[in-house]
């Protein structure tokens, strides 16, 4: 995989010195030389593709530990196994899959005598599912249990000090996220000790991935974990921002618009624009990575979506779509929460790539 990716980023200097001098054969066989690349490429990361079975596999004899272990009855379903992940992905994910599911069984699912007073079948189902959405692998961690306590989690949302005025019911459900933070009573061997979820949530940004909770009290809770298919070789958007490039996974960017910075309005002391009926949150790339801001009123906006949420990053300039490599940082830099890693340009110029999730 590091010699196909040597390979890309040799390529693309090459392009760029055919389209400096404008030979016309040059142009031809690197036509050639790109195509042979990118089907090497493809080979090389079947190869480093497996099934997902092989973290779902050890899941049915945990719930049936767990059913025992809480005294409940818990049915598992598993769907989708056969979807494929980049190894190094499959390596990483079974963690946090793990905590999910712990977790569904001891908080989300009720006894059966609970359950049956509130109509619903004595037996709780957590359900594991796994699909492939574009250049994504998708897995939902679903349960029929409780679901969220809004109220319990604002209550120990406030005894942390954190002030839950003004945020939306979405918000708060993240707030599980949060280091430290657990609302159950007691603490248990399974669960109870406010490690976990912030874990969870870290290890999937560290893949490249988003996690995003949906629930409805008394309905059921579910944990949708977005992840990238393969880690090393991306398709990337580059952008200038104080005159400094940087690289966006084109799998966060929903689309570009230009625009003029009077057209931004604050609202509650947050900068927002307004498209297409819809209001977006900005977030000035230049303040966010402590650079200088260039003055002009000619814009753009990239548009990123993670998870739920849709946030406008301004930036000066488009510098096109590239095929990047993904170089990990090295241990000297590796604390700098808004980069992924670096990537080679054509040019020989090192580039750091954005780490979307940590930004907005």
């Amino acid at each position: 995989m590091n010699l196909v990716g040597e390979l890309v980023i040799h390529r693309t200097r090459l392009e760029q010195i055919s389209n400096n001098y404008r030979l016309g054969e040059l142009h031809e066989t690197l036509e050639q030389v790109g195509r042979i690349t990118s089907d090497l490429q493809d080979l090389v990361m079947k190869v480093r593709m497996l099934p997902i079975e092989r973290v779902f596999n050890r899941f049915p004899r945990m719930i049936r530990d767990l059913s025992q272990e809480l005294g409940k009855e818990i049915e598992l379903i598993i769907k989708g196994e056969e979807t494929e992940l980049d190894r190094t992905v499959i390596d990483e994910i079974g963690e946090p899959l793990v905590h999910l599911i712990r977790n569904a069984a001891d908080h989300g699912i009720e006894k059966a005598e609970e359950r049956i007073k509130l109509g619903k079948s004595p037996k709780g189902t957590i359900k594991l599912i796994a699909y492939q959405e574009g250049n994504k692998a998708v897995i939902k961690i679903e349960d029929d249990g409780k679901g969220l306590d809004i109220e319990k989690i604002k209550k120990k949302a406030e005894s942390l000090g954190i002030n839950t005025e003004g945020m939306s019911e979405n918000d708060i459900k993240n707030l599980i996220f949060m280091q430290g933070f657990s609302t159950s009573e007691k603490v248990t061997d399974i669960s109870g000790r406010g490690v976990g979820m912030d874990v969870v949530k870290t290890k999937i940004s560290n893949l490249g991935g988003t996690v995003e909770v949906i629930s409805e009290k008394g309905k059921g809770t579910a944990f949708i974990i977005r992840l990238p298919l393969t880690l090393s070789i991306i398709q990337a958007l580059l952008v200038k921002v104080s005159g400094e490039t940087f690289a966006i996974s084109l799998g966060f960017i929903d689309r570009v618009i230009n625009i003029n910075v009077n057209e931004i309005k604050l609202t509650n002391n947050k900068e927002v624009i307004l498209y297409r009926d819809k209001i977006i949150p900005i977030i000035r790339l230049s303040d966010k990575l402590d650079l200088n801001p260039i003055d002009s009123t000619n814009k753009y906006i990239v548009i990123v979506k993670t998870g739920e949420k849709t946030v406008g990053l301004l930036v000066d300039e488009l510098m096109g779509q590239q095929e990047i490599v993904i170089k990990p940082i090295g241990k000297l830099l590796q604390n700098l929460r808004e980069y992924v890693g670096a990537t080679i340009l054509g040019d020989g110029l090192v580039t750091l790539i954005l780490d979307v999730a940590a930004i907005v």
